[in-house]
């Protein structure tokens, strides 16, 4: 079995595991290799000396990811399988804890000149509720009461993105998801879209030049995504491209088919799919105009092709690779500017099958064919050198490389054994001539790694004599782009030199005079392809009004209507046109407090008496410094401020009792108010919640199923009630429910109870049966002076009766169960569960233990000590009562006066019914006496009827010898077996009812 493949990390980037393409740049020469071969046998391999040689050290925890601090090569953080946070200011050597309950990939390190202390670490985490909170904290103290909430409220799980001067969250609440964003560290503002854009999902693609371009997803798009660009606050967006394809991956990631031309900066190429049908486009201004890609003349072989627009394009797949190892299919470089190399097709659309590879080296203005097949691509000296390893599942030797961007290329054997490619390396450095190659020669082999040096194909460093310059151009021929002329420095064709470290690519920038393609549609405003006749312009959308005030204009201050245009953001251009300055003047109007809210710092809305509570107060829209805001903390204390809003004093206070507290504030100016309120629970913690519940229940019967809950002055706990297999939980704010079991078995119980601090759990088995009887019990009122009324005695003296009166009656103590119910006086319920094994053979039974259990409490055998040498009797709460029959198979029936007996008068007309069948049948037996078989039978199955119903219990009997079982009678009413029964049948009821009878004498 081949060993697990190792992370390699650079110091150089907290992206470094992401690709290969900051294994080029200027980099420490600490490198540092996870290897995880199983996961308790994980180390990691550090390296000060550029991979001479290397450390071993074990680590406790499973790795996942590990995030290098970006400017101090000591400093880095891990995070684990368990979603705890480690932190290392040694390499790697020493690891402590620093947060748990971490998201993973929500973990961001200070940036550098917008973060004031460069140990700040930013994170989403979850709280103890199950929510997600977007906190920061010092990594030298970061434990719960140190991390810090820069969120005023909970935020989406995986919405936490910081990306240079911006932070990103979004909240969902209901079916709307708001998206925030935060500009260099201010206060989170929600982000401005077109009103009825309704995202579904946004993606960030660029934060480059203080001007945010992301995906958004609308609320009718299903596989494709709009793009949007912001203002430098990137808080008012405007679309600039709509229908951008986009691939759901595994995990719920979506892959949105739009690449960041890195070297020149406002260079984007992206996949638009209209009709099913996918081409690909290229802008030059950040989106403000965007072409189709110009094909090339001819083939890899140079001859003619037969593509010409508009019918014929080529087009590009903008895939980025699963492996972090390998390029995608598109691939750039920050150090080689205008060089593009990709795979895809020549046609009227993209073709998912077809990947020959194209390159451009004037930033896609024209193309060449150089492969037919789909290459991994690397670049070596700011891209004096271009290797390409075919991208196939065969075991490779070979690889091609040029040094003329693309024209020529030269085969070369990089190992005489074939491996399967794994990944392409370079060494630290643009400039750096040697790479790696590593893979496998079998799925059982260890690594290979094979280092490729092409220094020696050079022969000396590059001089100014061997570079050409060229200008950047569109495809309209356009110098003037991003408000600048630029042009950059290349090797010549035939100049065999090494650019080395020395070499800049940049070499003039001269600013132009602004013209309209200098200016894009402003918020609220759009163009449409049904307006080009009108010229290019941009219109307002029906819900926007161009001339209304923004929403941080202040009374006093004067703002100027919407032209519907704004500068590209980063456009350097220079006088001429100005289609964003306005004529229309306004004096900022006082506009009334909107969108107000109220929140907890560390969203505690449930405290301890004693606890600090810091209320914070943030308002949307409307005038703050004007404002009165009137606070009323809900237990007496009330207060009134002046531009809250703005101020960094938030509001403390301290609840002493326990209780809900309402807690409003309320904004007001003369031109409207808002209001807002939430409520704090001040709870002590929940110490422990007991289930009530009967241990014995019917099918179908009625349940009560109680929780006491520890502190009994709680107030408003919730209570989850899970029954059986049931994944579901019932919610109820009373503690207690009604339920019902549908079939027989045992039954498990559990309730949780929180109360927003803490939540406990008990859990209780219930016994369900067809049948069973209860008895009910009570004991000498001696007992009720010792009875704490905790759920722990009750089960205690429960036990003891039954493990006596098992011992009494010679009853199995399985077959009793007795429960004490709360309260005083004391009593119990003694459940007689039905025998495990009856007769399979029978019409009629009785349960004789039932007599024995009653004879043991009628003789005041049952009894137990207490503290202090009392004793305390046990007897039947009535004794003149019978037990209660629970048959729940079909109806419950009751006997003696706990059982709901029907009147008096109704029992003697059932007792003179069964008379009259009774002297029928004696008068049908004596008239045809001869012609009836087994009379005798009858006879003197009759006797000893009479004798039973007549004779008492024989006490003097040992009753343990008497019960053991039932006794019971065949259906065959066999003869022999009535006859040699005996005739003591003391305690044994004997009945028949009349169906049996009436079947019998007819026979």
């Amino acid at each position: 079995m081949r060993s697990a493949a190792p992370f390699l990390v650079r110091e150089c980037s907290e992206y470094s595991f992401r690709g290969i393409d900051n294994m080029g740049e200027e980099c420490s020469s600490v490198i540092l290799v996870s290897s995880s071969i199983n996961e308790r046998d994980q180390m990691l391999f550090i390296s000060v000396d550029e991979g001479a040689s290397f450390q071993r050290q074990p680590l406790f925890f499973t790795v996942e990811t590990l995030l290098f601090h970006p400017k101090e090569e000591d400093k880095l953080l891990a995070y684990s399988k368990e979603k705890k946070l480690y932190v290392s200011t040694d390499l790697g050597r020493k690891w402590t804890v620093l947060q748990e309950r971490v998201t993973k990939d929500r973990i961001f390190w200070s940036v550098a000149g917008v973060d004031v202390d460069p140990d700040l670490v930013h994170m989403e985490m979850q709280d103890t509720s199950g929510g997600f909170l977007y906190v920061t904290c010092l990594i030298q103290n970061c434990s719960d009461k140190m991390v810090t909430a820069q969120f005023l409220g909970k935020i989406d799980q995986n919405s936490l993105s910081i990306q240079d001067d911006y932070i990103f969250v979004k909240v969902t609440t209901g079916n709307r998801t708001k998206h925030y964003v935060s500009y260099r560290r201010n206060e989170f503002v929600q982000m401005r879209f077109p009103k009825y854009a309704l995202p579904k999902d946004v993606q960030i693609v660029s934060t480059d030049e203080n001007q945010v371009f992301l995906a958004l997803q609308e609320w009718h798009q299903t596989d494709t995504y709009n793009l949007y660009m912001s203002d430098p606050q990137g808080l008012y967006y405007s679309i600039v491209l709509e229908n951008v394809r986009s691939t759901q991956q595994p995990e719920e990631s979506v892959l949105i088919d739009i690449l960041e031309v890195r070297g020149i900066k406002g260079v984007f190429l992206a996949n638009q799919k209209v009709d099913g049908k996918v081409t690909t486009l290229i802008t030059y201004n950040k989106g403000r105009d965007w072409d189709l890609l110009t094909p090339p003349t001819t083939d890899m072989n140079g001859k003619p092709v037969n593509c010409k627009p508009p019918d014929c394009h080529l087009h590009l797949h903008l895939r980025w690779a699963d492996n972090p190892y390998v390029s995608g299919t598109v691939h750039t470089k920050d150090s080689a500017p205008g060089l593009i190399m990709g795979a895809g097709n020549l046609g009227s659309q993209l073709v998912e099958y077809k990947e020959e590879m194209y390159i451009t080296s004037d930033c896609g203005k024209s193309w060449r064919q150089v492969f037919e097949e789909e290459h991994h691509i690397l670049y070596l000296d700011h891209g004096g050198v271009i290797v390409a390893i075919k991208d196939t599942s065969i075991p490779l030797k070979i690889l091609k490389f040029s040094i003329d961007e693309g024209r020529t290329w030269t085969v070369h054997n990089f190992t005489s054994t074939s491996v399967f490619v794994d990944g392409l390396l370079n060494e630290p450095g643009d400039e750096t001539l040697v790479m790696t190659v590593f893979g496998h020669i079998s799925y059982r082999s260890d690594w290979e790694l094979v280092k490729v040096d092409f220094r020696q194909s050079f022969p000396r460093q590059c001089t100014e004599a061997d570079y050409d310059s060229w200008r950047l151009t569109d495809l309209q021929g356009e110098r003037c782009i991003m408000g600048q002329e630029r042009s950059y420095r290349k090797r010549k064709e035939l100049a065999f030199c090494i650019k080395g470290k020395s070499f800049t690519s940049a070499l003039t920038a001269k600013p132009c005079h602004c013209t309209e393609r200098d200016f894009s549609c402003d918020y609220g405003f759009e163009r449409a392809p049904s307006l080009k006749v009108e010229g290019d312009r941009c219109f307002a959308d029906f819900w926007h009004d161009p001339d209304s005030p923004p929403e941080d204009c202040h009374l006093g201050q004067s703002y100027a209507s919407s032209t519907g245009y704004r500068k590209v953001v980063s456009n350097v251009c220079e006088g001429g046109v100005n289609k964003q300055q306005s004529s229309k003047q306004h004096t900022c109007p006082q506009l009334p407090p909107k969108g107000l809210q109220l929140g907890v710092k560390g969203q505690m809305l449930a405290v301890a008496p004693g606890d600090d509570i810091t209320f914070i107060i943030h308002q949307e829209q409307g005038d703050t410094a004007n404002t009165k805001y009137q606070v009323d903390l809900g237990d007496g204390v009330r207060a009134i401020y002046r531009n809250l809003t703005v101020t960094d004093e938030p509001i403390q206070h301290r609840y002493e009792k326990l209780g809900v507290y309402r807690v409003t504030v309320k904004a007001e100016n003369p031109t409207g108010h808002d209001e807002t309120t939430i409520y704090i629970q001040v709870n002590a913690p929940l110490q422990e919640v007991h289930l009530e519940v009967v241990p014995i229940a019917g099918i179908n019967q009625e349940v009560n199923l109680t929780a006491v809950v520890l502190p009994a002055a709680t107030n408003l706990t919730v209570f989850y009630w899970w029954i059986g297999n049931n994944l579901q939980p019932r919610l109820s704010l009373e503690n207690s429910v009604i339920t019902k079991f549908p079939e027989t078995g045992e039954v498990s119980v559990t309730v949780q109870a929180s109360n927003g601090r803490s939540m406990v759990q008990d859990t209780r088995n219930v016994r369900v049966f067809d049948q069973f009887q209860v008895i009910p019990l009570s004991f000498s009122r001696n007992l009720d002076q010792f009875n704490p009324n905790i759920p722990e005695w009750r089960e205690d003296i429960g036990q003891v009766v039954t493990k006596i009166l098992a011992k009494i009656t010679g009853i199995p103590q399985e077959s009793l169960v007795t429960m004490v119910r709360p309260g005083l006086p004391t009593t119990a319920d003694l459940y007689v569960l039905p025998l495990e094994s009856k007769p399979a053979k029978r019409s009629v039974f009785v349960d004789k233990r039932v007599p024995a259990i009653k004879q043991a409490f009628n003789e005041n055998n049952v009894s137990f000590i207490v503290r202090g040498g009392l004793v305390v009797l046990v007897s039947l709460a009535d004794p003149d009562s019978g037990q209660i029959t629970r048959d729940t198979s079909t109806h419950a029936t009751e006997t003696g006066s706990q059982g709901g007996m029907a009147g008096a008068g109704v029992w003697a007309l059932a007792l003179i019914f069964v008379i009259s069948l009774v002297a029928v049948g004696a008068f049908i037996l004596y008239k045809f006496k001869r012609k009836l078989p087994g009379r005798n039978v009858y006879a003197q199955m009759h006797n000893e009827k009479e004798q039973e119903m007549t004779s008492p219990v024989n006490h003097s009997e040992d009753t343990q010898n008497i019960i053991q079982g039932e006794e019971f009678i065949d259906d065959d009413l066999d003869s022999q077996t009535l006859g040699n029964s005996g005739g003591n049948h003391s305690g044994v009821v004997l009945s028949i009812n009349s169906r049996e009878l009436h079947s019998y004498l007819t026979s």
